[in-house]
This record gives structure tokens, sequence and C-alpha cells, in this order.
């Protein structure tokens, strides 16, 4: 595989007006992956989050598509599981997110979809970067695509959701917290759970454009927290801004990431005979949920972080089941890609066919301390600096067999992930502190300050 120019881990992301995410390399975006991925002419499906800058990035993509011949079907804000979904039931030749997931306002990015609503293989990725630096032309004119929008796109997201949930199931008598993030999910998610059977409190559901993820969501649960104390419910549910996460808050207010979810989709797939091959985590996944796993006989592999590698991992081993701390959940037997609505509806089932609340099932897990810092950078991230390789060594010579260290540069944004793990929370709170600090001065060429 070449080194990638535009495509990160997840899509193309970054700051709204600087790079690439400008209106004329969108259009320029719109017309490569036309060629590409529609060379006969055909349909792609276009989605996006609440962000303002969607209306800009969504008429470049639209022209964009127009200029290669292709026919544009326009969504509006919806999830992005929505629009891999959609782009499946459809018959679209592809699909595309304008979203920057977890990310403030004055980021948004693009994701694509392959006609079966999986994202994109490298090569076709790599196919599109070189259609990219091709001079931008338009077809002929009675060959130029055209634009519709489709009116009932949440209704039927709606009822695919619905269709995931076992009919002889419902949510009766349970009270639920939702934050929708201000996001993707806002119409969508109180429907579902609420046509369900579910009492619902929404939370998050007010989008002005600027106000995604801000202070809501996965990524700041402590609204949902509080909430869910407040009002007394069963059980909260977090989303964050293009719906593919989710994590939950239990009734006593504490927070239940991907790892516990994941384990109480574990515990019911193997309980029931569904779980084909093991259940894939990534190196961010809690040594604690492994070990879990372990007690119960049920398999389990990490791979890189990232939905796609997880995916990956998973098709190799003929898996349904894996995920990611962060809630980024993939159940392949009900959906293409992480969908936090599916996953959710999946953890509630498992609840109630089992007969336990969810916070209580989440007791089989241990988590071991994990400290995670976020190093802001300005440049390159080298690994292999003497500098950071012998602080490296040094924590993990202490560590020994009781915990872990991991330094990952961001697929998303300019930070270096330092990870640390270990049995004793305050060792491992001052290590990952040294280790920032050490990232931080090479990153920025001065002495570090520990």
């Amino acid at each position: 595989m070449t080194e990638r120019k535009y495509f990160g881990t997840d899509g193309i992301r970054g700051r709204v007006g600087e790079g690439l995410m400008q209106a004329d390399f969108v259009l320029n975006l719109g017309r490569a992956a036309g060629r590409v991925l529609c060379p006969d002419g055909g349909t792609v499906v276009v989605g996006k989050d609440t962000r303002l800058s969607g209306y800009l990035f969504e008429a470049a993509l639209e022209a964009g598509f127009a200029s290669a011949g292709v026919d544009v079907v326009m969504l509006g804000p919806l999830p992005t599981p929505a629009i891999a979904h959609l782009t499946q039931a459809l018959r679209a030749d592809a699909g595309v997110v304008i979203s920057a997931s977890h990310n403030p306002f004055h980021d948004n990015g693009l994701k694509f979809f392959s006609s079966e609503g999986a994202k994109l293989d490298d090569a076709v990725e790599e196919a599109i970067e070189a259609e990219l630096e091709c001079g931008f032309k338009t077809v002929a004119s009675e060959r130029l695509g055209r634009a519709s929008r489709l009116d009932d796109a949440v209704g039927r997201y709606i009822e695919f959701c619905k269709s995931t949930f076992d009919e002889n199931l419902d949510l009766r008598g349970l009270h639920l917290v939702l934050d929708c993030a201000n996001g993707a999910t806002y119409k969508s998610a109180p429907k579902v759970f609420t046509e369900l059977g579910a009492k619902v409190h929404a939370i998050g559901v007010d989008p002005d454009g600027l106000n995604i993820n801000h202070d809501v969501g996965s990524t700041h649960p402590e609204a949902l927290q509080r909430a869910v104390v407040e009002r007394g419910a069963d059980l909260g549910i977090a989303f964050d801004g293009d719906g593919d996460r989710v994590m939950m808050v239990s009734r006593d207010g504490r927070l239940l990431d991907g790892d516990d979810l994941l384990y109480i989709l574990a515990l019911d797939y193997h309980r029931r005979g569904a779980l084909n091959g093991p259940v894939v985590g990534t190196v961010m996944t809690n040594l604690g949920f492994e070990r879990a796993l372990g007690n119960q006989n049920i398999p389990f592999k990490r791979s890189k972080v990232g939905d796609r590698h997880v995916l990956a991992m998973l098709q190799q081993g003929n898996g349904v089941l894996g995920g990611e701390s962060s809630g980024h959940i993939l159940c392949l037997d009900r959906t293409t890609t992480g969908d936090g609505i599916v996953a959710a509806l999946q953890v509630l089932q498992a609840s109630i066919r089992n007969g336990q609340e969810v916070g209580a099932i989440c007791a089989g897990v241990t988590k071991m301390p994990q400290v995670m810092i976020n190093v802001r950078i300005t440049g390159p991230f080298d690994a292999g600096d003497p500098r950071i390789q012998e602080e490296v060594a040094g924590v993990e010579a202490q560590l020994g067999i009781r915990g872990r260290v991991l330094l990952r540069p961001s697929g998303t944004e300019p930070v270096v992930r330092v990870m640390v793990e270990g049995e004793d929370a305050t060792e491992v709170d001052a290590y990952c502190k040294r280790l920032a600090e050490t990232v931080r001065a090479v990153c920025a060429g001065t002495p570090a300050q520990v």
C-alpha cells in the first residue's frame, strides 16, 4: 500500500476553511470519486450531520458528482451508519457522509461507503487520490448528473433500526435518557426507542449548526450522568455527533464505555451460540476486559485502532462482534458498520434476555487503571526518537507484566495519544504524565520538564 496523501484513518477530516476542508477541494473530490466509483454513471447518496458547514460541502459534492455524470440523492442530516444502510437499500453505487464525527463544529470531513455499505478499500481510496491529481474535466452537457432529495430517509432508517431488535421483545417499562450530542441522531434516536415502548427523555436534540458535541454526547457524558440520576431513569444512552459511537450510563450515574458494552454483547452472543470467531478489540481495549472474556472462555484478539482495522480482523476470522473503548461497536450480524443506535438496542436485548440491568452485567469486568493524555503537536511525530524510546523503555521496565504503554498518533487530529495502563492508579497517572511531557518536549524541540 502506498502512502496516501489525502485519506486518513477514517476518510478526510480537518478544520473548515483550512487545508483540504475547502469548497474547491471538495468539488474536485466529488468529481474524482464519481469517476472512480461510477465510471459509467450511476447514483451516489449523500448525508451529513448537523454542522453549519455541511451546507457548504453538500453543495460542493453535488456539483462535483454532477460534473462526472453521477446522479446524487441528498438524504439530509442522518447518522453515518444510516448512510451505509441506505446506500445498500437504495441500490446506490456509493454513499458519502459529511461529518467530523466527535470533533467540534469547526471541523468537518467526508467518509465514503461502497455499494455494500462498507468503508472503501485502500486501493479504491488510492485510485480516488490519483484521479484528484488529474485536471478538472466536466462530462458533456447531456451526460451531467441530476440531484434529488429523499424525503423519507429518516423514517426508513428508523424502521431498519427497529428491525434489528427481537420482535418478541420490547422496551416497555424502561425509562431512558438519550443524549444525541446535538448531532445526527437527534431525530431518529428518540423515535426508535419510543416506538419500541420505552419512556424517553432526550437531551442534545436542539442543533443550531454550532453546538454539535459541545458539552454533550459520548465525548462529554457529564450532562447525561446528571440527567439520569436527577430523573431517576433506568439507563442513559449517549451518541456522538455522527451516531456511530455509543456510551451508556447506569442508573447510579456510572459511565459504561465501549469495553463494558462489548462485554455485555460478548456474553449474550456466547450464551446464544451466536459468537462466530473471536471478539475483536484494539490496542486501546482495557486489559481487564480481556481478562474478563478469558474467564468466560471467550476468544479475543486486538487490532490497530480504527473501526476499519477491527472490521478487517473480524472478516479474517469470520467474526461478528468487535469494537473500541470509544464506543464504536460492530455487530456484523445486524449491520455493516458501527451503529450507535443498533448497538444500544443489542445491549438492551441482552439485558432483557438475561434479566439483569446493564450496569449489573458490567460488574463482571474489573477495569485496570488506564490514563490517556492527548499531546497536541504541530509537526510529524517520530516514535523512534531516542529520547522517546528511552523514556518508554524505562516506564515499561517499571511496569513489567503489570501494565502496558502505548504511543499513537491520531488519524483524525494533530495529537499523539499517550496511554499507560497498570494495576496502581497513582503510578499509572505519574508515568503517563512523564511520557506525555517527553513527547511534548521532543515535538517542540525543548527539554522535558518532569
